[in-house]
């Protein structure tokens, strides 16, 4: 069992004794916060925070309020003290100008939704783990990958080096996992994980015009426990079974590595493949609402789910993408794995564009529904169209992709429902000028979706677990993870979220309670 916590006011003492000796690089993460306080109780408060070894910004008298800077540990606990009223953050604010947020870090949403911060304020950020990541490459240059302690890699592509990432898809599926806590960018699921090592079987033609074969899955899987992997993360998938692929990953979960593979993004009940063997952790993708994707696949073979939705993390280039008319400059998201470049043509209304229509050298209105992204821009580009813009349904941003393995010739951009109704209803037969272009490389940001997203949050959490106790295996971590899943959708384990939402922090909890000796007690039992 875990030791319970000590009275508040004996930690500030053992805390004042050993302050001096904790070493700087310490990684555990900072917030800002306003803790609000019992009138009279400022001075008590404060010394409480300084005790701790916070920082404190503001004494805003007016409102018995403090700003301060604390632990995520801390800040839990100073909310228990009768002292206190509330703690909420200290939220960012930037000039009403052009200024670049990831100057700023950032915390993406599925970082807090699978429990991360929790188990780092346990002290467990992933030290001592070795995560392997079969994709595209990585930007191994990236401000917020370059200071992970060892990032190395291979490539099966002839004159391509795993450092390199014309995709983006490597890179980002990167972040996730392990982008730095550095002050800036992003941060990943296990921060301080100690090893990233790459193995690159996509090239860098910035689509997937380059397939891979089940062999050359086995191979880079091996090479991942070569070199010393812990978990072989892999955001990619087939339609068609291999035998010998199934023998492969089978043997390396005797091995003792955990395998993670993406589902796939189809939609539909079919298995796709590494993920549905038994041998492999198969990952759905959900939104901010904890609602399944409608890209996800589903089927009996799915066993977690995780953040596959607006999912911001690193990139090996920056963006820039607008849809200009008559002046007005509308912000837009390019679709995943669509075309780069510039566009102009009038611009028209395709409906939901699930046929085609008389749409040469028109830019074309698409509304979210019915069909999936990738028929959309089909249809437009089968009709003659330069360009497709899809705008969202629901009040939100939206992401879009044409799937893994799909790609475009023509630009295609996503906008939110807003700013597509307006076009719809004020600018139709005006002029369009499309922008999505990048400046490569360089270290950028986007906010992706896709299983490929959803994965290396569960790969993240694994490392995690491991770095609290490298003597567990990979069957332990496995069934701890199912075991705690948030359960969502129907009752226990079903087609579209498996046992649920992997849950870090519980997962922690529950190998606590494990007696040494002691194997799993999870519903793979």
């Amino acid at each position: 069992m875990r030791k319970k916590a000590l009275p508040i006011l004996a930690l500030l003492l053992v805390l004042a004794l050993i302050a001096g000796t904790l070493p700087m690089a310490f990684a555990e993460p900072v917030d800002r916060v306003m803790i609000e306080y019992m009138p009279g109780k400022g001075a008590m408060v404060r010394n409480a925070v300084l005790g701790a070894g916070g920082e404190i910004h503001h004494e805003l008298t007016r409102i018995n309020t403090i700003a301060v800077s604390v632990t995520g540990r801390w800040a839990k606990r100073l909310a228990k003290d009768p002292n206190v009223v509330s703690i909420e953050a200290d939220p960012l604010r930037y000039l009403a100008g052009d200024t670049d947020p990831y100057t700023e870090q950032v915390t993406p949403w599925g970082i807090e939704a699978v429990q991360a911060p929790d188990v780092w304020d346990e002290g467990y950020t992933g030290e001592g783990v070795t995560v392997c990541i079969i994709d595209s490459g990585l930007y191994a240059e990236h401000e917020d990958l370059k200071d992970i302690p060892t990032l190395s890699g291979e490539s099966q592509i002839p004159g391509e080096e795993w450092y390199t990432d014309g995709l983006g898809h490597g890179t980002h599926v990167a972040g996730t996992v392990g982008a730095v806590n550095n002050e800036i960018g992003v941060i990943g699921v296990s921060y301080g994980v100690s090893k990233i090592f790459m193995v690159k079987i996509f090239d860098n033609t910035g689509a997937w015009v380059s397939k891979a074969h089940a062999s050359d899955l086995i191979e880079a899987a091996f090479t991942c426990a070569d070199n010393g992997a812990n978990i072989i993360s892999m955001s990619l998938s087939g339609t068609n079974k291999s035998g010998k692929e199934q023998m492969a990953f089978d043997s390396l979960y005797e091995e003792g590595i955990l395998s993670v593979a993406a589902a796939s993004n189809d939609g539909i009940d079919e298995y796709h493949y590494p993920a549905s063997y038994d041998s492999v952790v198969s990952v759905a993708a959900i939104d901010e609402s904890l609602t399944v994707a409608d890209f996800s696949q589903f089927n009996d073979q799915v066993e977690l789910a995780a953040p596959g939705v607006d999912v911001l993390s690193t990139l090996p280039y920056k963006s820039t993408v607008t849809l200009t008319v008559n002046g007005v400059v509308y912000s837009a998201t390019h679709v995943e794995y669509a075309a780069y470049g510039t566009a102009s043509g009038v611009l028209v209304d395709g409906g939901l564009c699930t046929s085609g229509g008389e749409w040469t050298d028109k830019v074309v209105l698409c509304e979210r529904g019915e069909i999936s992204f990738y028929d959309k821009v089909m249809n437009v580009q089968n009709s003659g169209g330069v360009a497709a813009v899809i705008y969202n349904n629901v009040p939100e941003t939206l992401n879009a992709t044409l799937g893994d393995g799909n790609s475009s010739e023509i630009l295609a951009i996503s906008l939110d429902q807003v700013d597509g109704q307006d076009l719809v209803a004020n600018m139709l037969y005006e002029v369009a000028d499309v922008v999505s272009i990048v400046e490569v490389p360089a270290s950028g940001y986007e906010a992706w979706g896709g299983t490929s997203m959803a994965t290396p949050h569960v790969s993240g959490v694994a490392a995690l677990l491991w770095s609290a106790n490298p003597d567990l295996t990979n069957v332990q971590i496995r069934e701890a993870m199912d075991a705690t899943a948030m359960d969502l959708g129907d009752p226990g384990r079903d087609v579209h979220y498996g046992y649920g939402l992997v849950q870090a922090y519980d997962a922690l909890d529950y190998l606590m309670d494990l007696k040494p000796g002691q194997g799993p007690k999870g519903p793979n039992k």
